[in-house]
């Protein structure tokens, strides 16, 4: 969940928003954007899986049907969604460290070590007093054997005396098979944290995070970068991040932008050269969108590499066809020949 929320820019304008019906493309053929139906408002800061033959998208609980903690969307194809919310409640560890906290905000999900872990971010408006906590579960499907999400507790935490914000968790296993974390929204920019490989908490945690991107500004202005995602592809690691404003409706100027890394700590550098540490990259997601500018704001990216060998962004826009609910996109993701990758509307 953005940091453009916690600064006072209206949940309450969001969630009005977001019970508004969001309008699908054409229903029989086109980019898997135009053929979206099902419940694909409101979806915020998603992430997209698959498991056996379904895909799942969860994302931040917005108190949509059922006044989800936690949303979820499950499709047999990518296009035709319906409500599936997980069966998680707040642990109370969480109400206890986070006591303004209602939902579980950016949640990530990985597999391994024979189980899905879900990160997520608990957090209160207006500061940095926020908490990463961390759930697993064997399945992603209520009607398998064994399913159900098992609290692991408390991953990593942030409070005023910190100058980062522990929100937008992004899990990462590298080449080596070492585990990391990515965090962080607004305050000082995109945080790494070296997780150990069998709890999935960070492996000292004395040791201060690694710095991975930031936006410099004037002292005292907002710093609006969040939402890191990392993957692996080829020779390099990928660090996706929003740039910009979020959660303003169709008045959101969020981008998404991308930078490269032969090591998983960076240094990451847009195609130019251009350093993220410094506010660089390279734009992946423009606010200026075409279908005809309905969609706004494109950003807070997952990234699938499917079964099958294709890669997909997945993210959120507004629509302003519906009042400027946040939507569920998705884009397949088409490499470059000097090995970028590129949205494909």
């Amino acid at each position: 969940m953005a940091g453009a929320i916690r600064r006072g820019a209206g949940l309450a304008a969001l969630l009005a928003a977001a019970a508004a019906p969001a309008l699908a493309g054409p229903a029989e053929s086109g980019p898997i954007n135009s053929v979206l139906s099902g419940a694909i408002a409101p979806v915020h800061d998603p992430v997209l899986v698959r498991e056996g033959s379904t895909y799942y998208v969860f994302g931040t609980g917005l108190g949509g049907a059922g006044g989800q903690i936690l949303s979820g969307r499950r499709s047999p194809d990518l296009r035709r969604w319906t409500v599936a919310p997980p069966a998680v409640t707040l642990p109370g560890w969480a109400v206890r460290a986070i006591p303004d906290a209602k939902s579980m905000w950016a949640p990530d999900l990985s597999f391994w070590n024979g189980r899905w872990h879900l990160y997520y971010a608990v957090s209160s408006f207006g500061s940095n007093r926020s908490a990463i906590g961390l759930m697993t579960s064997p399945t992603l499907d209520p009607a398998k054997p064994g399913y159900g999400w098992r609290d692991e507790g408390l991953a990593v935490q942030s409070t005023p005396a910190d100058d980062f914000n522990a929100i937008d968790p992004a899990h990462i296993e590298d080449a080596s098979g070492r585990h990391w974390l990515a965090l962080g929204s607004f305050w000082s920019g995109i945080k790494l944290f070296a997780l150990d490989g069998q709890t999935g908490k960070p492996r000292d945690p004395a040791a201060p995070p690694i710095a991975l991107a930031r936006r410099p500004v004037p002292a005292g202005a907002p710093d609006p970068i969040e939402a890191p995602f990392l993957i692996r592809h080829g020779d390099y690691y990928y660090l996706f991040a929003s740039y910009d404003y979020c959660c303003k409706g169709v008045n959101s100027t969020y981008y998404t932008v991308v930078g490269r890394a032969r090591l998983v700590t960076g240094p990451y550098l847009g195609k130019d050269g251009s350093r993220m540490l410094e506010g660089g990259g390279t734009v992946i997601l423009r606010g200026d969108l075409r279908e005809q500018q309905r969609f706004r704001g494109p950003g807070h990216n997952g990234f699938l590499h499917d079964a099958d060998g294709r890669d997909y962004l997945v993210y959120h826009a507004y629509d302003k066809a519906a009042h400027g609910a946040p939507t569920l996109r998705i884009s397949p993701v088409r490499w470059t020949a000097d090995g970028w990758p590129e949205a494909v509307d």
